[in-house]
């Protein structure tokens, strides 16, 4: 009976030691968005500011995501639109200054793929919400010696159900995301 207690213990253990903290290199990594404008065209932008953290293994075949994204840093190349979109007519930035997400389920869907679903903050309303990802890389940094991975999440809200931006014919309801990220392991 101790044996296999002390087994379990030691199994257990490996496991809990496979997970470790991965972090976003902001400089090659991106928060990006899609909405229509006027049932025509689609008007890109994207989060200048942001941290986004990871608790994985190795091969993120299992993983935990942290993101946090300052509303205040929204760029759509247009700083007539971007003021307006910080205001109290969109995000109000100065009351909801983040945007955050917490996943609570990975699902491995393929050899690189997963869905990864949480719980969207944004607005101050929380929405649980389902991201498709894809793992495009992972390699040992040559410079640092340490595991840098490639990955892309994907996924489309409704801005409405968050209250963000009211009922208009000028915008679509649906914002596409697609986040690009490089991420380092700590």
């Amino acid at each position: 009976m101790k044996k296999a207690f002390f087994t379990l213990a030691f199994l257990t253990s490996l496991m809990v030691a496979a997970q470790s903290t991965w972090k976003s290199d902001g400089a090659h990594s991106k928060v990006g968005f899609a909405i229509t404008h006027l049932m025509i065209s689609e008007v890109e932008g994207h989060f200048g500011e942001f941290d986004i953290t990871a608790t994985a293994t190795d091969t993120f075949d299992e993983a935990e995501f942290s993101v946090d994204i300052k509303t205040t840093s929204i760029d759509t190349d247009n700083d007539r639109r971007d003021d307006h979109l910080r205001s109290a007519d969109f995000f109000d930035a100065e009351k909801y200054p983040s945007i955050t997400f917490k996943s609570n389920s990975f699902e491995k869907t393929g050899d690189k793929t997963f869905k990864l679903t949480g719980d969207l903050t944004m607005h101050g309303v929380t929405k649980t919400v389902t991201l498709d990802g894809k793992v495009n890389g992972i390699i040992t940094d040559q410079r640092s010696g340490k595991l840098k991975a490639g990955l892309k999440l994907t996924g489309t809200v409704n801005r409405l159900e968050f209250g963000v931006g009211g009922d208009t014919a000028t915008l679509g309801d649906d914002v596409e995301m697609t986040i690009n990220l490089e991420m380092a392991q700590q």
